[in-house]
């Protein structure tokens, strides 16, 4: 139905939605058992979840935007252009990544002026 796609089956993706689940679980229980020291210690792994995620999308355990060849598919495949950062990625654009790869490739390369005679 939906033919060839990629659905960011990463280390970076389940790392993070493994720790938000956990997260959520923490702050549901919370809610029960001890509302104010369980809501924030969910509230807390809910946030480190967001860092982990970018620390491993940053480190190349994470993907592009868009779908990729279906060779590089697989969740424990390392992406080896986050280095250089995605253009299209925001985490990357906030690590200044991506805008520092945009701005060499929009440098003009300078010609060697050959001096009149």
């Amino acid at each position: 139905m939906h033919g060839d796609h990629d659905l960011g089956h990463t280390v970076a993706g389940w790392a993070g939605t493994f720790l938000t689940v956990v997260g959520f679980c923490l702050s549901g229980a919370a809610m029960i058992a001890a509302p104010t020291a369980g809501s924030w210690l969910g509230l807390g792994v809910i946030a480190l979840a967001a860092l982990v995620t970018r620390a491993l999308h940053l480190s190349g355990w994470g993907k592009p935007s868009g779908p990729r060849p279906p060779a590089e598919q697989h969740w424990r495949t390392k992406d080896r252009a986050a280095s250089h950062g995605h253009p299209a990625c925001v985490g990357c654009r906030m690590a200044g990544r991506a805008r520092r790869r945009l701005r060499h490739a929009a440098e003009p390369r300078k010609q060697p002026v050959a001096e009149a005679a």
